[in-house]
């Protein structure tokens, strides 16, 4: 299912290297499936994740992750591009020397050249005491004491990475595998698509009165309900709490900018882009 291209009102867009896609959200949607377990240690994030929710039959889904810690540890930040191919890109990689400490993460479950796949941001504490946020790096984080897992997710739909020749990523793009009640809806957003429109839009498509809202994305230029503008073209976006109650989306998050610097609370409604994109999955409430 898609979503007709909403008309823009006064927000910050970015301008993206290939052309817009008619279809400015994708959504693809089924039974719900739901999974709490802990990652085993001495295992990489991917593995840790992926074995026990292909157990259970999950293509597509969100896992939210606490506690525990990480060595070794790996990841990026966002960046801006100097190649003109992007419109945004990552930073260099970072390996913290130590055990990190995870306080919260989001991940993406899905399927990349056929096989499991993640994308996950968090917050975390490094080895030298300083919090930080940004891109986790799947393969190469490995759990050093148990985190805590919750995952949302579905079998008649799948995360699939796809070119998107909008941004010129590979991006995890929702599939339809099979015919089923949307009570877990997995939606893409595309760039530069006010994403509180967007996500209520999908909801009267699809008829989920209320919903729970969990996932990951960017923003260009994030705006929050307090007033607060964070001038910054690239960022990492994670949600910490997400509703829709009577048609109307309510986003609590955590963001960081170019700088590392980490902004949290509840976003302005209607004065918020996607910048490269937005992964959610909504559940029926």
């Amino acid at each position: 299912m898609s979503g007709a291209d909403p008309t823009r009102p006064g927000f910050a867009t970015l301008a993206q290297p290939g052309p817009a896609r008619p279809e400015r959200w994708l959504a693809a949607g089924g039974a719900l499936l739901r999974r709490a377990f802990d990652l085993a240690p001495r295992r990489t994030l991917l593995d840790a994740v992926a074995g026990p929710l292909a157990a259970t039959g999950m293509r597509g889904g969100v896992v939210h992750l606490a506690g525990g810690s990480f060595s070794p540890f790996a990841y990026v930040m966002p960046a801006l591009s100097a190649d003109p191919r992007f419109a945004a890109y990552y930073s260099e990689t970072h390996r913290p020397k130590g055990e990190t400490r995870l306080e919260r993460a989001s991940a993406t479950f899905g399927e990349r050249d056929g096989a499991p796949f993640l994308h996950v941001h968090g917050t975390w504490i490094e080895p030298d005491g300083r919090r930080r946020a940004g891109h986790l790096l799947p393969l190469e984080v490995v759990i050093a004491d148990a985190v805590r897992a919750e995952a949302w997710g579905t079998a008649a739909a799948a995360w699939r990475v796809l070119p998107d020749a909008e941004t010129n990523f590979p991006l995890f793009t929702p599939v339809a595998c099979g015919d089923a009640p949307s009570a877990c809806l997995l939606l893409k957003i595309q760039p530069n698509e006010e994403i509180h429109g967007a996500i209520e839009a999908a909801c009267r498509a699809h008829r989920l009165a209320a919903a729970r809202v969990r996932g990951i994305g960017s923003i260009v230029r994030p705006t929050f309900a307090d007033g607060r503008v964070i001038p910054t073209d690239a960022s990492e976006v994670l949600i910490r709490d997400g509703t829709v109650r009577d048609g109307v989306a309510r986003l609590d998050i955590a963001v960081v900018d170019v700088a590392g610097g980490i902004h949290e609370g509840v976003l302005h409604r209607g004065a918020n882009a996607a910048c490269i994109t937005f992964e959610l999955c909504l559940t029926a409430e």
